[in-house]
């Protein structure tokens, strides 16, 4: 059972005070001489998005380091993050460092939060082992203000391949016309996610828009320039309306609204099956494999087909990390964070790609097929929820709630955020 929302941002903010008194009970006395192994002993507090599977992996990428220095990485996981970083801005208590979303980097760094890191890491290192257009993500007034811990290419459609034995539909609808039988519906889709409820939902309009609008009008309504209530953002909602309707989802709306993202891929895998496909990153297979049993050769994807031939392209996250006590124990973990070594750990582990060119330890051609299409995409865009003002991104989370709760009410919602939109882009 989860807790309510304001409940749950009592407890994450209690456990981030605890955290931070903590930090501020650590004795000085240690020092750094430029490398991982620099700073002994002491702690580094960290919050961040990550739980379950991921939780675990992001402590075995830092257990090599903690080993190394003696610094003990304390890590607190919230869904809600933006909150907890926001009120800790406000209040002067925060964590060491923080893994958080992409499009607060430039409001933490203008508030004097989030400290600069070009004199932490070797910036000549990580932008020739950085694609720049991933690198140039967390720059602010020429300064980098975060490091990529991990990516994810978007837009794949998973299937159990003992189930759906077709080949890849050569376009969305004729994906949205494969034959289904008797209780087994089309989608399998889980929206639940704590305070970040809603945010699968919002994957979907990415993709669905950057192929079916194309990527100036991705840009404009990323950047606040194009409407909500636009004929191509609306659009864009119908045709994930088709998806979660009675018809063609498992369960129904009222399930997708109830489910957790981790779990909603599990009836791919059920005796009988629930659904034939599941829209999601790659890092899903780690939550394919912990939470539904899957085992390899259980799944496999093709990309999310073409809805206008003239806009194929690729959408993808990562995890951004930054820095926002500078301390010799924090400069000491960002410095490990980016390094190759570290990033191949979690790579090893399954469930995620690294954005270092130099990792190529992917488990198994599901990674590698993943990490490919990244490198390949001829049209490649961020996460734009993610890239979106806090504001905005929470008022997105909620939208795709009401509108999976309520299709009809889809004016009235998207004239809500343009509402949000107005105010939310003001400098």
């Amino acid at each position: 059972m989860h807790l309510t929302r304001g409940r749950q941002k009592l407890v994450v903010i209690f456990a981030l005070l605890t955290l931070v008194a903590a930090a501020c009970s650590q004795q000085g006395g240690t020092t750094t001489t430029g490398g991982t192994t620099g700073a002994t002993g002491g702690k580094v507090t960290v919050i961040g998005v990550w739980g379950g599977s991921e939780e675990e992996s992001f402590k075995a990428m830092v257990k090599p380091f903690e080993d190394q220095t003696g610094i003990k990485v304390e890590y607190t996981g919230t869904r809600d993050i933006n909150t907890v970083l926001t009120t800790g801005i406000s209040s002067g208590l925060l964590p060491d460092a923080a893994g958080y979303f992409i499009g607060q980097t430039k409001q933490f760094a203008d508030a004097g939060a989030l400290k600069p890191l070009d004199d932490v890491i070797d910036m000549t290192t990580y932008k020739a082992d950085t694609s720049a257009a991933v690198a140039a993500l967390t720059v602010v007034n020429g300064k980098t203000y975060g490091i990529f811990t991990k990516v994810a290419v978007k837009g794949l459609i998973w299937y159990n391949p003992k189930v759906y034995k077709g080949t890849a539909p050569a376009t969305f609808d004729a994906l949205m016309q494969t034959p289904v039988s008797g209780s087994t519906k089309r989608w399998c889709v889980g929206l639940e996610s704590g305070a970040a409820s809603g945010w699968p939902g919002t994957d979907w309009i990415e993709d669905i828009l950057l192929r079916q609008a194309g990527p100036d009008v991705y840009d404009k309504w990323v950047n606040g320039t194009q409407k909500w209530t636009s004929p191509e953002v609306k659009t864009a909602f119908q045709t994930f309306g088709k998806v979660v309707s009675a018809d063609n989802v498992f369960g129904g709306p009222q399930t997708v609204l109830t489910t957790n993202f981790g779990d909603a891929g599990n009836p791919l895998f059920a005796s009988t099956p629930g659904c034939l496909f599941h829209h999601q990153a790659s890092f899903i297979t780690d939550f394919f494999k912990k939470q539904g049993g899957a085992k390899d050769g259980d799944f496999d994807f093709f990309p999310m087909p073409d809805i206008n031939p003239q806009y194929s392209g690729a959408t993808g996250a990562g995890d951004v990390f930054g820095m926002f006590k500078d301390t010799p124990q924090t400069r000491a973990l960002m410095k490990y964070l980016v390094t190759p070594e570290a990033q191949a750990i979690w790579v090893g582990r399954g469930g995620a790609l690294s954005p270092n060119k130099k990792v190529t330890n992917y488990p198994d051609q599901i990674s590698k097929r993943s990490a490919d299409i990244l490198a390949k995409a001829k049209v490649f865009r961020f996460d734009g929820s993610d890239l979106m003002p806090q504001a905005m991104n929470d008022a997105f989370w909620k939208a795709m709630l009401d509108f999976t709760k309520d299709q009809s009410k889809i004016d009235s919602i998207l004239s809500s955020l343009d509402t949000v939109q107005a105010s939310a882009y003001k400098k």
